[in-house]
């Protein structure tokens, strides 16, 4: 039996204790920081390098726009100067029986921006909306 890839189209987002559908997410990624270093008595003429802090991209969750769904608005109506609703972000890669294959946990995040869908009078597409959350880390979840 061949093993191929797993596609990309069929996956589910948690977010706010439910389950909620979405057409595309980005920003699944993470890097750690190189700490550059030398010592004044090392008899090389090169840095060190050793791992630093870990820096995660912010998540774009993108979905179409339904009459009365404002879950976008109402979540960031609630950031304020020192106030902030934070909420656990679960996206689950999906085999065909509806499994999760892979899930990823962002923690600790709370929305940046949200962008409504543009409008065009000659226009045939669905209207999607969109919103750019910030987190705190990015695991996998076994």
């Amino acid at each position: 039996m061949a093993n191929y890839p797993m596609p990309k189209f069929h996956f589910l987002v948690e977010w706010n204790g439910s389950k909620a559908g979405f057409t595309e997410v980005t920003g699944l990624d993470m890097q750690i920081e190189a700490i550059e270093y030398r010592e004044g008595s090392s008899p090389t003429y090169s840095k060190t390098k050793q791992p630093g802090l870990h820096k995660f991209s912010n998540i774009t969750l993108k979905r179409g726009t339904f009459e009365g769904d404002t879950d976008f608005y109402t979540w960031i109506n609630t950031v304020n100067l020192n106030k902030v609703e934070r909420r656990d972000i679960v996206i689950k890669l999906l085999n065909e029986k509806h499994e999760p294959v892979v899930t990823w946990r962002a923690v600790n995040a709370f929305p940046l921006k949200v962008q409504a869908s543009d409008l065009k009078a000659d226009g045939n597409e669905v209207a999607i909306e969109s919103m750019e959350i910030a987190h705190e880390g990015l695991s996998i979840v076994k």
